[in-house]
């Protein structure tokens, strides 16, 4: 693992605003989800991982509520972020960076995901790669 910071991804802390009644974000602004053409949202459980990929064409938006384990592959190089619980997060990932998300626990992980290509099962932008168990 490297220990600075990731060059190629642009990594956000967004602003969350926290009640009794749970928490509120945005995840893009207008600009930014004028750009998307895909959107999924993924609920994650403690111990399990999502990602171990990287996009040939597309540039992910991930939003990630922790608690997460993030791992980067950039230029051969491995980055671990680790995003509090509670805590939201944005990564704009460029094709080519490797991308996985664990969650450590102990609540579930919350991973909206946005990309500027839209999916298509008969040829996905997507490569599988993994760097995150």
């Amino acid at each position: 693992m490297h220990a600075t910071p990731p060059t190629l991804t642009r990594v956000e802390k967004l602003r969350s605003i926290d009640d009794a009644r749970g928490s509120l974000f945005e995840p893009l602004d207008a600009e930014g989800l004028g750009q998307q053409r895909n959107t999924h949202v993924v609920l994650t459980q403690p111990g399990c991982v999502r990602g171990n990929h990287y996009h040939r064409v597309g540039t992910e938006v991930s939003v990630v509520r922790g608690p997460a384990h993030i791992r980067l592959r950039e230029d051969g190089i491995l980055h671990d972020l680790t995003v509090p619980d509670g805590e939201v997060w944005r990564l704009t990932i460029p094709p080519g960076v490797v991308h996985a998300y664990g969650n450590p626990g102990p609540s579930p992980m919350l991973l909206i995901a946005f990309n500027t290509e839209l999916h298509d099962p008969a040829q996905p932008d997507a490569v599988r790669e993994e760097i995150l168990r």
